[in-house]
């Protein structure tokens, strides 16, 4: 992905709020099919990851899961949100 389409998109990432919450259960399928829908409909979404999702597997596991399950690219992961595009 070029550079200036790069940061266009974490440009526009700090202006939306987290759609989901990925929480004690972790990546689920249910989640996923959720995640699909939103990144179809909005192609630019946030994912929060609460601190109980991240037992046994740190954030970036977690982003890569994410962005392969979606079929997505992962934009960006700051603290404890990520930020997916298709």
């Amino acid at each position: 992905m070029e550079k200036e389409k790069l940061y266009q998109l974490k440009s526009d990432a700090s202006k939306i709020s987290p759609i989901l919450n990925i929480g004690k259960n972790g990546v689920t399928e249910t989640l996923v099919e959720e995640l699909n829908k939103q990144i179809k409909a909005n192609r630019l979404v946030k994912v929060k990851v609460l601190k109980s999702a991240e037992e046994g597997q740190d954030l970036k596991t977690i982003a890569e899961e994410l962005a392969k399950a979606t079929r997505s690219t992962i934009i960006d992961v700051r603290g404890r949100t990520v930020v997916l595009y298709r």
